[in-house]
């Protein structure tokens, strides 16, 4: 990849009015993928009932329904026999593969729900023949897509009732809700339910993204319809095809902000702990004067999107704040590679940071060097500069290993780049053992 970055076709699922099985079936055909590939992979399960698909109106709009036609059953299916139907199909390996995951994510929720274990969940109404076709069915669809990435809006569950095998639930169904969970979800304005735990499933599977449309330059889009007709809006799951150009070695993070000026530092220092503990890219406090003068802290959070809700949990639980600003930010990070050195106070691990066609920077672990100090009970700076010793070392001898020899009457070619990193490695993330992964590295 050069300097300019590079395109990636994404998928961009908005959920405006909720996802469902069928509404994804919908959306991936009227997309373009080929619906007899879709049915062709139903029929190969050899379960009893039909799925075709036909064109109707939602509030309006032309749209896409995927039609399952099934006999009435009363079967509750476990895992393995969940397992034996996929298996028994006539689908690639990432085609099953892509199923299961869905299916683990439906059975993992309702285990948690239930308070038992996998093994022993009932798949009830996601057991079903209809919804079986509708995960297998959009699982072939997914893959046949050609997608490099899926992301997706804020999901609205739904409010009101339904009723279920357990009873009379309230909306979100309980698996809905834990299969959304690190899900930003968006309000419901229809009273039923939008998204049903098939739909949070297949999101929760492959999305990497929730946010806001992309800047997508759109190739297609399919628009799924559900099976009922609301009054307040189009009952359809629409989706947009297209290419994304990504910033080179760059993605998109955000910040959390809250200004406090009435805890000890203590409790300071414990939410940062925590914030990090949860999953946060960095945590870190800036002095600050509030209004009148007061001296205060600003605590800033860096993290990736689903994990906003965790980190304001913390927030608001340890500091007692009144409110959290939040903003993204977009990134430019070094290419990244994880590497160890071989030092008089032993292995010290490090990262490797570069932009292209320029030499790697090293950075060395704390953790080790830390380690190391203490146990030879030496200055932590004496570790590091071993470490970088070591490394400039070796970098040198692998550059005059890679210097080609000259022949009688041809000059020397020029030396070798002291390090050749693979240009498709780092970008999207940390490979090395760092305390955390901030906008840039702070080589010691």
């Amino acid at each position: 990849m050069g300097n300019g970055g590079k395109c990636v076709r994404v998928g961009y699922f908005d959920c405006f009015s909720g996802i469902s099985g069928d509404m994804t079936l919908g959306a991936l055909v009227d997309a373009g993928v080929d619906h007899r590939a879709i049915e062709g992979a139903v029929a190969s399960l050899g379960l009893p009932g039909s799925l075709s698909f036909e064109t109707v109106r939602k509030g309006g709009f032309r749209a896409t329904h995927a039609k399952v036609e099934t006999p009435r059953e009363h079967a509750h299916r476990h895992w393995h026999h969940i397992e034996a139907i996929i298996d028994k199909g006539r689908l690639t390996d990432s085609q099953k593969d892509l199923a299961r995951k869905i299916f683990l994510k439906l059975g993992e929720a309702e285990a948690r729900v239930h308070g038992t274990e996998l093994a022993k969940i009932h798949f009830h109404e996601v057991g079903a023949l209809d919804s079986i076709m509708d995960i297998v069915g959009s699982a072939v669809g997914l893959d046949l897509l050609g997608v490099d990435r899926f992301e997706a809006s804020p999901v609205p569950p739904g409010r009101g009732w339904i009723r279920a095998a357990h009873g009379r639930m309230a909306l979100p169904a309980p698996a809905t809700a834990e299969i959304l969970k690190g899900v930003p979800l968006a309000e419901s304005p229809a009273e039923c339910e939008l998204t049903t735990p098939t739909g949070a499933a297949i999101l929760a599977t492959i999305v990497e993204r929730f946010g806001p449309l992309p800047a997508i330059t759109i190739e297609s889009i399919g628009l799924g319809a559900g099976t009922r007709d609301l009054p307040e809006q189009a009952n359809v799951l629409r989706l947009f095809v297209g290419t994304v150009n990504l910033p080179p070695s760059g993605d998109r993070i955000w910040v959390l902000e809250t200004n406090l000026d009435d805890l000890p530092g203590e409790v300071v220092g414990y939410t940062t702990i925590k914030l990090m503990e949860a999953g946060a890219l960095d945590a870190f406090v800036t002095p600050i004067q509030m209004k009148k003068n007061r001296p205060a802290v600003m605590i800033s959070v860096l993290c990736d999107e689903p994990k906003i809700p965790a980190m304001e949990e913390i927030l608001f639980r340890e500091t007692a704040t009144l409110g959290i600003r939040r903003y993204p930010v977009s990134r430019h990070k070094l290419k990244r590679q994880a590497t160890e050195v071989e030092t008089p106070f032993g292995p010290i691990r490090g990262k490797l940071g570069w932009i292209e066609n320029r030499p790697p920077t090293f950075s060395p672990e704390y953790d080790d060097c830390a380690r190391a100090a203490s146990a030879h009970d030496v200055a932590l700076r004496e570790v590091f500069d071993a470490a970088n010793a070591a490394y400039r070392a070796r970098a040198q001898g692998e550059a005059a290993e890679a210097q080609p020899q000259p022949s009688s009457g041809v000059h020397a070619a020029q030396p070798a780049h002291p390090y050749d990193p693979n240009p498709d490695e780092g970008g999207h993330g940390n490979h090395g053992s760092g305390d955390h992964d901030d906008t840039h590295e702070h080589p010691h």
